[in-house]
């Protein structure tokens, strides 16, 4: 036997209907037309075990249906007496979700459409089918509806979950916007750093747009690649960020407001992702940032002091300066 015929076989049997070996079976019918000779049909077939219980009229099989569970619903159609497209058409605005199938002495290609347009499972002519017919019909219905109601609780649990993820991601916007607003809280008037071009307090709107522009490249880079090689770029963004005087409290709004623009119209699993590399990206601009001010502070309280020219007498310059102020 050949691989693919093999794989072919097992794609075959994954996706076979088996008949279950006991089906609960609710027939409803009218007073003209008995379940007897039904069940008969199944005691004869023992392809599965089938517990026949009747219903005569509409009334008393909604009554059943409300308070039993049956695997299917058998529907004798008759369009003098009772009319089953219309019996199931009620039960499934009602919300009704059992299997249900249509029995009649009409023909099947006449039938089977009207009997899927009103939300029936199936048709089955009860003068040319035969019960296995019946039973595999019935079986097919019964693990469709299963089917049906696993993607519903699949769907719904996706539901939960993506809920869940944007929650976390709200959540944790939320704190980091909460960091930025206790920073606000700490900062009283205005604050120069020494030697900046420009006072430190700025909206985030006044940013200069060639550094925000930046810093949103970086952070899709970041986003897509890691840290890799980003090192010296991280540290020629921190000088650019003191030269334009630009505190942590300025730099995490700016990281705020390029973030939140990039997590706009994102699914939640790509959200949670962008944010993750987010915090780790902001992590390394502070830590080059708080360097880059600590050697502003050096160079402020330790300016470099300019060399004599050469063959100049440095002890002759520096003897006025040392004589006492008395002399």
């Amino acid at each position: 036997m050949s691989i693919a015929h093999s794989e072919s076989r097992v794609t075959a049997a994954a996706f076979r209907v088996h008949l279950p070996e006991r089906m609960r079976v609710l027939y409803v019918t009218n007073e003209q037309r008995t379940g007897e000779w039904l069940a008969e049909a199944f005691a004869v077939d023992s392809a599965s075990e089938v517990m026949l219980e009747e219903a005569v009229g509409a009334p008393a099989a909604l009554a059943r249906l409300r308070d039993e569970i049956f695997d299917v619903v058998l529907v004798s159609h008759d369009s003098d007496q009772f009319d089953a497209l219309d019996f199931v058409e009620g039960l499934r605005a009602g919300g009704s979700e059992e299997p249900m199938i249509v029995l009649g002495h009409e023909n099947e290609q006449e039938m089977l459409a009207l009997c899927y347009e009103v939300g029936a499972d199936g048709y089955v002519c009860v003068d040319t089918s035969t019960t296995r017919n019946l039973i595999w019909t019935s079986a097919r219905a019964i693990e469709h509806h299963q089917l049906i109601r696993e993607s519903r609780r699949i769907v719904q649990a996706d539901r939960q979950r993506l809920l869940h993820e944007h929650q976390e991601t709200d959540r944790l916007l939320d704190q980091q916007r909460s960091l930025v607003e206790h920073l606000d809280s700490q900062i009283e008037g205005e604050i120069t750093i020494p030697g900046a071009n420009c006072p430190a307090r700025k909206p985030p709107d006044d940013l200069p747009e060639p550094l925000v522009d930046r810093y949103r490249q970086m952070l899709r880079t970041y986003v897509i690649m890691g840290s890799g090689d980003m090192a010296e770029e991280m540290k020629h963004l921190a000088a650019r960020l003191v030269d334009e005087g630009i505190d942590a409290r300025q730099a995490m709004q700016l990281h705020l407001y390029v973030l939140e623009e990039l997590v706009r119209g994102l699914g939640n699993r790509s959200a949670r992702h962008v944010l993750s590399r987010g915090d780790r990206l902001a992590l390394e601009v502070m830590a080059y940032l708080a360097e880059g001010y600590r050697e502003r502070l050096l160079q402020t309280l330790n300016p470099p002091r300019q060399r004599w020219l050469p063959g100049v007498d440095v002890a002759a310059c520096m003897a006025p300066l040392e004589r006492p102020i008395d002399e």
